[in-house]
């Protein structure tokens, strides 16, 4: 049946069916299983029937499609980030802003006129920053594990990393990975997706000669042997079709490119936990080193290494002191915990973690703590850094 689907809403012959991608059933899956079989082996999945109880699916959804009257009568003077998927802006698309009552006014128009009209995709949207009373929504028991939005929640002034996306057939995704080389997770509760996956590595063979990635999966230049030499050694990659209801775990370092095959609504997440800190870190330090050599010639400048993770920031989403921070706060949070004999008790959800839950990602951070110890931070950094680690040892 997946192959039947794959094959009638491919979008060229570029894209090929390969590898499949497991599917769970909600209902019959275990925490733990899902948390060692496919957080912590950084492996992709189809998660079937998330969506049932969930209020957006009930009031955002009409008759299977958008229910863009209610959307609008609720929240139509809500400015939206807006993509347009005909404009390329370096190796993504050019983005806007909008109040949500005119995208779906140019949303219907769309829908009666695709031709006449430029391609929007409504993406990016702090829905629950911008409405934290609307319930719409439930995280996943196998995603709540979730360091990035417990850390941003925390602070005020900070945006999270909880998205809702609306767009219209034919609207997409370039091809990418995730920022901060996060997990990510997607459940459609309207419409339906088509997924292309390529597992770590395989983006060189994406890449040009000059070491710049793909816009597209389709692109024709791909068949330009001279300009991408590599492409001749890609696999096949993984791609699926997203139904309604379904949840898709994309894991770190996943390039991955998305076309929407119906008007869609779906609930997006980024996040990072004990499973792929380490993989965050290693490629923020490999970010930074390759910057350092880039700008070597300019090392003699006043305030080299400011400018240094400046750069870090605008290419990787995060500087070395945002992720100091970041980690700081998650292992201040569980040593508080234990030290009071507390649950773990989560600020964008109601889910509890226990003891054990605890410890496992204390253990989790005291390694990348080490390694941070390593890379000879600044003194007062390095202080927080061993205390941390010290306290961390009395636990194992």
């Amino acid at each position: 049946m997946l192959v039947d689907l794959v094959n009638k809403y491919l979008i060229s012959e570029n894209v090929k069916v390969g590898n499949k991608i497991k599917t769970l059933n909600y209902e019959e899956v275990v925490y733990s299983d899902f948390y060692s079989n496919y957080l912590h082996q950084n492996v992709p999945c189809i998660i079937k029937n998330i969506t049932s109880d969930w209020e957006c699916q009930k009031m955002w959804v009409r008759t299977n499609t958008p229910n863009l009257e209610y959307l609008e009568t609720n929240f139509g003077n809500a400015s939206v980030p807006v993509a347009n998927c005909n404009e390329k802006y370096y190796n993504s698309h050019a983005k806007t802003t909008m109040l949500l009552r005119d995208y779906i006014s140019y949303w219907q128009k769309y829908k009666k006129f695709p031709d006449n009209n430029q391609c929007l995709y409504l993406k990016d949207w702090h829905f629950l920053k911008e409405f934290p009373d609307y319930e719409i929504y439930r995280v996943p028991l196998m995603f709540a594990s979730d360091w990035l939005n417990e850390y941003l929640l925390s602070k005020p002034d900070f945006d999270d990393y909880r998205f809702v996306y609306m767009g219209p057939k034919g609207s997409w995704t370039p091809l990418h990975a995730d920022v901060f080389s996060s997990f990510s997770w997607s459940v459609n509760i309207c419409g339906r997706k088509k997924w292309v996956f390529f597992p770590p590595g395989e983006e060189l063979n994406l890449k040009n000669k000059f070491g710049e990635l793909v816009y597209s999966v389709e692109s024709e230049h791909l068949k330009d042997n001279a300009l991408y030499p590599n492409y001749k050694n890609l696999v096949e990659p993984f791609v699926l079709i997203q139904e309604v209801g379904d949840a898709i775990f994309v894991p770190s370092e996943w390039h991955h490119q998305v076309w929407n095959l119906e008007d869609t609504i779906s609930i997006n997440h980024n996040w990072i936990n004990a499973c792929n800190i380490k993989i965050v870190w290693k490629d923020l330090l490999n970010n930074l080193n390759k910057i350092k050599a880039e700008i070597a010639d300019c090392q003699d400048m006043e305030d080299w290494d400011n400018q240094c993770q400046l750069i870090l920031k605008s290419v990787f989403g995060m500087d070395i002191n945002d992720f100091l921070y970041f980690i700081f706060y998650i292992a201040d949070v569980r040593l508080n915990c234990l030290d009071n004999d507390d649950l773990l008790k989560l600020n964008y959800s109601d889910y509890s973690f226990g003891k054990n839950h605890i410890i496992h990602d204390l253990l989790s951070l005291s390694h990348v703590l080490s390694l941070l110890k390593e890379n000879c931070l600044g003194s007062k950094s390095m202080n927080k850094i061993i205390n941390l680690i010290e306290r961390i040892e009395t636990f194992k």
